[in-house]
């Protein structure tokens, strides 16, 4: 699969599929300018079929909390019985979700 990738000024999202598990990992950040490649990156990962996808974002340096919003709609329209369990992402994605998302069926964080 390509690249899902943005580029503007110096923020910059690069997702590349996981080469041992089904999933994607993500470096850089996610912010306004790279909200479009985020997004495409969420989709593909919500149409991925194994029961549990991963999301490696130990590379990502900034998510806003728009960002964070993203990936909560992308795990609320997975079917049941599927989840994401996104692995070692910025601390703000933990505190953003359990902030406006306690107890979000479909995803499992596991942090750094």
């Amino acid at each position: 699969m390509p690249d899902v990738s943005s580029t503007r000024s110096t923020d910059t999202l690069q997702v590349r599929p996981l080469a041992d598990r089904p999933g994607w990992r993500a470096a850089g950040e996610i912010s306004l300018s790279t909200r479009t490649a985020w997004e495409r990156a969420l989709d593909r990962l919500a149409r991925e079929e194994a029961e549990v996808c991963h999301l490696e974002l130990s590379a990502i340096t900034f998510v806003d909390v728009a960002g964070v919003s993203a990936l909560a709609v992308a795990v609320q329209g997975l079917p049941e019985g599927r989840r994401i369990m996104i692995e070692q992402p910025p601390a703000a994605v933990g505190r953003v979700l359990e902030m406006f998302w306690p107890g979000l069926p479909g995803v499992e964080v596991v942090a750094r």
